[in-house]
């Protein structure tokens, strides 16, 4: 009997925390879906993890050294993305940190950036997303770019 009831509550444990895993879950899906989009060159497929209005900005150095913020542009985005090009653009996640509050959702991830084989840049994105009409949605996105000291 000790060990049906210990099974029981195994089993409702690994439920439990099944459960609490499906929104980050979701998140993780929907940012997937980014780079999958992206490594497709499906402009489409990128689109449909943004809302129309999403901000997307950059840190990185300047050529004189300087730290810039700079401003993306979504749209412009989406037409490089689904302008044909030769190389793969595969941005390799290293891990997702996500924190969820209700409907707003936060993911950390450090990455490396590939064009086709070749090491482009590496960094970390941090994105602000948001549960709309159910479904989660990037609204915000900001980077960091450097060619070295890449964490893994």
């Amino acid at each position: 009997m000790k060990k049906i009831i210990l099974s029981l509550f195994l089993l409702i444990i690994t439920v439990v925390q099944i459960n609490a895993q499906v929104p980050e879950r979701e998140v993780q899906a929907i940012i997937e879906t980014l780079f999958d989009g992206m490594r497709a060159g499906d402009s489409a497929m990128v689109a449909s993890a943004f809302t129309r209005d999403a901000v997307m900005q950059t840190v990185a150095q300047n050529q004189s050294g300087e730290v810039v913020v700079r401003k993306g542009d979504l749209n412009q985005f989406l037409t490089a993305v689904g302008t044909p090009h030769e190389q793969i653009w595969d941005e390799k996640i290293g891990g997702y940190e996500i924190k969820i509050d209700g409907e707003l959702a936060t993911a950390w991830t450090p990455y490396q950036f590939y064009l086709g084989d070749n090491f482009s840049h590496c960094g970390v994105n941090s994105f602000q997303l948001a549960k709309l009409g159910g479904e989660w949605k990037i609204i915000y996105i900001v980077d960091t770019r450097r060619r070295t000291n890449c964490i893994e």
